[in-house]
């Protein structure tokens, strides 16, 4: 089996749900071609694919034209679906460079200092995610990067929203851990038994 999608022109997380229902429609193994007009697409695509155990690759035609290719295994798809479900994990979701409402300052104090008490604990949240605002915070310049480094180090999952990091000309100021997408950011919480927003 093998199909070609056109996802080009599409915003994020458009192409990666637009791949996870087309690879999900698949009745036996095959290959699946989605064509993409940027990096970033690329990249949670093969994010994606890599979660789900299927080989993939990507080749770059021009510019902005890429195609990423994925051989879909309806075994393991179904597997790392079940294994999603059925966990029970930790996420902190910082939607914020300041913690609460009020004097900005006091809020830039709070969430450096909600992030140095992360490190303290027994145990660390499985992942941390930062979008909106909260993409500051793992970008150069920030406060907190060598508490969240010490996070990730101890087995935190760190990911930033690359809409966030463009929106915000941040894209090539990541310190710590990777780029994320919106579908990642929403499969992960729902995946999650806690989740703790500061």
């Amino acid at each position: 089996m093998e199909k070609t999608i056109d996802c080009r022109g599409m915003a994020c997380p458009l192409p990666v749900v637009n791949a996870k229902k087309e690879s999900e429609a698949f009745s036996e193994d095959g290959t699946l071609h989605i064509q993409v007009d940027n990096e970033t697409a690329v990249k949670n695509l093969t994010k994606f694919a890599t979660q789900r155990s299927f080989d993939v690759s990507h080749e770059q035609h021009a510019e902005n034209d890429f195609t990423v290719t994925m051989q879909v295994k309806t075994g393991a798809a179904a597997a790392a679906t079940t294994a999603a479900s059925a966990s029970g994990k930790r996420c902190v979701v910082v939607s914020s460079n300041q913690m609460g409402n009020g004097e900005e300052a006091l809020g830039k104090t709070l969430i450096k200092a909600f992030l140095f008490a992360l490190t303290s604990q027994d145990t660390v949240p499985d992942y941390i995610i930062f979008y909106n605002s909260g993409a500051y915070l793992s970008c150069e310049g920030s406060e907190s990067l060598e508490d969240l480094r010490a996070l990730e180090k101890a087995g935190a999952q760190i990911m930033t929203c690359g809409t966030c990091l463009n929106f915000y000309e941040l894209t090539d100021k990541l310190q710590v851990g990777g780029v994320s997408n919106m579908y990642d950011i929403v499969e992960t919480q729902l995946q999650c038994s806690v989740i703790l927003r500061p």
